[in-house]
């Protein structure tokens, strides 16, 4: 049995276009994460997709500027941050590569050091979302453990893609997914929790869906491998600034797994069943 205590921020993003506007984002926001793990230590904390750069158009036309490498003011601000405070921080950044940007999330271990990072696999290009005009994705799966859990991050609009969240919890033997967004409260907003649910409970896994604050964000939330009327998912303030600390058990999967046999009872292959199709009559 492990317990993990798990820090949350759904942060608010100024508008920027510089790296200097950037920057004074980033001592804003460690400056506040400083001040929550000061008064409660935690050993994992979590951002949401492109935490450290306004979700816009303008932003977007100034990746030269605002995108940045592994070694870049970001990943040296949280890894400070994570080496005074012992605990491992997931970020998300735009990242340069190449001659193109990523929309990846960053994880800095306790002693300052990059983990590692996972690129954006499936880049969203509807509603309010225009990542295919400015992004490329990944072309590989990450995850790591902090105090024995195995962790994965996803980004936004992977979610939905139900093969990736199956993949990374039963083939890699993943607890917790953190699921790190930028909603924007277009015509799919509403149907996002629903995928959360959804893919918490059909692999019987922790799952973080965080979002960012404002006006037209918010609304994080946090799925337990189970939830019924006397288990209810985390939720967020609909658009406020909030940082969550949310308390981790993996005796709880190990309970619900035995409970709800769902993966005891998965075939070990669907594909190469056979189909049976009958003919259509009055043809």
């Amino acid at each position: 049995m492990t317990k993990l205590s798990l820090l949350a921020g759904q942060i608010n993003i100024p508008a920027m276009t510089t790296a200097e506007e950037r920057d004074a984002h980033l001592r804003i926001v460690t400056a506040k994460l400083h001040q929550q793990l000061t008064a409660k230590p935690h050993d994992l904390v979590v951002l949401p997709e492109l935490s450290t750069v306004d979700y816009s158009r303008a932003a977007f036309a100034e990746l030269s500027a605002l995108a940045e490498d592994l070694n870049g003011p970001s990943v040296k601000a949280f890894g400070a941050l994570a080496k005074e405070h012992n605990t491992t921080i997931v970020f998300g950044m735009p990242r340069k590569a190449e001659d193109h940007f990523k929309i990846s999330q960053v994880a800095v271990g306790s002693d300052g050091s990059v983990i590692g990072n996972y690129d954006k696999l499936h880049i969203c290009q509807y509603g309010a979302s225009m990542e295919k005009e400015y992004f490329e994705k990944g072309d590989h799966l990450f995850s790591f453990s902090v105090k024995g859990v195995k962790v994965a991050p996803i980004i936004c609009y992977d979610i939905r893609i139900p093969e990736l969240s199956r993949t990374l919890a039963l083939q890699h033997g993943v607890d917790l997914i953190l699921h790190s967004g930028a909603y924007a409260r277009d015509e799919s907003f509403f149907s996002w929790h629903d995928f959360v649910v959804t893919r918490a409970l059909e692999s019987q896994i922790f799952f973080l869906s965080l979002n960012r604050a404002g006006e037209n964000f918010g609304n994080s939330t946090f799925c337990p491998p189970w939830t019924d009327e006397n288990t209810p998912r985390v939720s967020f303030p609909q658009t406020d600034e909030h940082f969550a600390s949310i308390e981790l058990d993996t005796a709880t999967l190990d309970q619900v797994r035995e409970d709800y046999t769902f993966r005891k009872d998965l075939l070990k292959d669907y594909a190469g069943l056979q189909h049976q199709e009958p003919e259509l009559l009055n043809q």
